[in-house]
């Protein structure tokens, strides 16, 4: 009989600044690196939300110096990452899912992860009664306006970054940039679809079922504090 699949490892990082959650991301892909063949590294959801930061991605032309003196006088910090895609915002009230996973115990297509991260976020949408979809442009959208950004990284199947799915941002934060490079559309959220607010502590199960689901793994819930210093 074939043994079950482990659960994935839910990681709850609260709100923490962008520099601790990379720090937080690169040891548990060390994890996976560094593990015994014998014995696979659990894989791991690391969520959290961030202080108000822009990121830029891989995909992003040397960016200005007066622009990113700009965007940080309006009180947000500023970083370049290896994700792909271009700039965006985190800030708070937004539910950010950070997937440490090795696609060897998946499926080796970073097509197929992408599109497993887009329809679970469609999935939670669905049931709040929210018509998300794809678009040509990465992410989940309600008509023309970004409600999720998706940017990832991947090395030797083991993924990085991820998913931010505005609950109740503040949308002004996207009116300084052009969010992920894509001129005429907007940004959106569930509390600005639903009429009324909502947590990310309300909408972290309905994402953690959406996951299992499309994913077919069941994630752990208890706390997790992060890995120790090291």
């Amino acid at each position: 009989m074939q043994s079950p699949r482990a659960a994935v490892q839910l990681v709850q990082l609260g709100r923490i600044s962008y520099s601790q959650a990379l720090l937080e991301q690169q040891r548990f892909v060390q994890r996976h690196r560094n593990r015994d063949p014998s014995r696979p590294a659990p894989d791991a959801l690391l969520v959290c939300e961030h202080p108000p930061v822009y990121t830029i991605g891989i995909r992003q032309a040397p960016y200005p110096a007066e622009e990113e003196r700009r965007l940080a006088l309006l009180g947000a910090e500023f970083f370049r990452t290896n994700r792909g895609g271009l700039i965006t915002f985190h800030g708070p009230g937004q539910l950010v899912c950070y997937p440490v996973l090795d696609l060897r115990g998946f499926r080796k297509s970073l097509r197929w992860y992408v599109g497993q991260l887009e329809q679970t976020v469609i999935g939670l949408c669905g049931q709040l009664g929210i018509e998300a979809s794809t678009s040509p442009d990465t992410g989940v959208w309600v008509g023309n306006n970004k409600i999720c950004a998706i940017g990832i990284h991947c090395g030797r199947y083991i993924t990085s970054h991820g998913l931010a799915l505005n609950v109740n941002t503040d949308l002004s934060w996207f009116k300084h940039i052009v969010p992920c490079g894509i001129v005429g559309k907007g940004v959106t959220s569930v509390s600005e679809e639903l009429g009324r607010a909502v947590t990310v502590e309300e909408l972290l199960p309905r994402l953690l079922d959406s996951f299992s689901e499309h994913f077919g793994r069941d994630v752990t819930s208890t706390r997790t504090p992060p890995l120790p210093p090291g």
